[in-house]
């Protein structure tokens, strides 16, 4: 069966209460057929984490109306999109993953500890067209009415462009109080990172514990990048990708001594795929 009306698939890492996904709920709503699974905790930094030692639950829920088929996870956001596409969707591919729109930026390295920008990327390893949006303001009642028309925009774009196999876009929005957004810009990631420390403590009993804290340094003074973009009003877009592999170091790794780089034999090539892991065991 072919559907004109694009299906797009919601998630989160803040919860599904959170005003975030609410908002991106009602923006999604104007542009196609909306379902929701999302996490029913806070799944903060996360990152790509998935559920493998407990068991996984699901719920339907009621929270935006009877016109929105939503369900709240015990698991993760990656958890998330996974069981929407294999257990809630089934036989229906969506037209676009969106994910957020997260209190709080993912610029720079919290791309890589974000739940919001897992999601996203759990759907591009599915081949799914997929956005993180994230709003750099951490307040639970942040004002989103600023940033609706640019998500809007942008999803539209995606939906009608499609995007790269095997990339999400990264976006992140400044806050309400740094005025109007100028617009949106290309950008990459930032090298910026938290220098931190833990800063230790103690319990009624007396017993030690650690609480991790930081600073954000941005050591880069480049024009083109998130951080940049944040600071000058303007709402970033970083194209991401899940394969991690640093093709340039490659060149400098087979010249160590240790490195096998022959020719494979023809009988040593393998004529099919090399299989995923079938147990979890085997996940790394």
């Amino acid at each position: 069966m072919k559907y004109s009306t694009p299906l797009i698939l919601v998630s989160n890492d803040d919860d599904i209460t959170s005003k975030g996904i609410r908002v991106l709920v009602e923006a999604m709503r104007e542009l196609g057929e909306v379902v929701v699974v999302a996490p029913d905790r806070p799944q903060s930094g996360q990152g790509h984490a998935i559920t493998i030692g407990n068991p996984l639950r699901m719920t339907p829920s009621k929270l935006f109306g009877e016109e929105v088929r939503a369900y709240q996870t015990s698991g993760t956001p990656a958890d998330c999109i996974k069981m929407g596409k294999h257990l809630v969707l089934r036989d229906r591919k969506p037209d676009l993953v969106v994910s957020g729109i997260n209190h709080g930026s993912n610029t720079a390295i919290s791309v890589l500890y974000s739940g919001t920008m897992s999601a996203a990327l759990e759907a591009a390893i599915e081949g799914i067209p997929a956005i993180g949006f994230s709003l750099n303001d951490y307040q639970p009642e942040a004002d989103f009415s600023h940033v609706i028309p640019f998500v809007q925009q942008i999803a539209q774009a995606v939906l009608e462009n499609g995007l790269t196999k095997g990339v999400a876009l990264n976006v992140n929005f400044p806050a309400a109080v740094n005025g109007p957004i100028l617009g949106v810009r290309a950008c990459r990631q930032a090298d910026a990172r938290y220098m931190e420390h833990f800063e230790q403590r103690r319990d009624p009993y007396k017993r030690p514990y650690y609480w991790l804290d930081g600073d954000f340094v941005n050591f880069d003074a480049g024009t083109d990048t998130d951080e940049w973009a944040l600071a000058n009003g303007y709402a970033s877009v970083v194209p991401c990708k899940f394969d991690l592999t640093a093709y340039e170091a490659l060149d400098s790794l087979r010249s160590w001594q240790l490195i096998d780089d022959s020719p494979i034999p023809a009988d040593k090539a393998p004529d099919v795929p090399v299989s995923s892991a079938s147990h979890p065991a085997d996940l790394g």
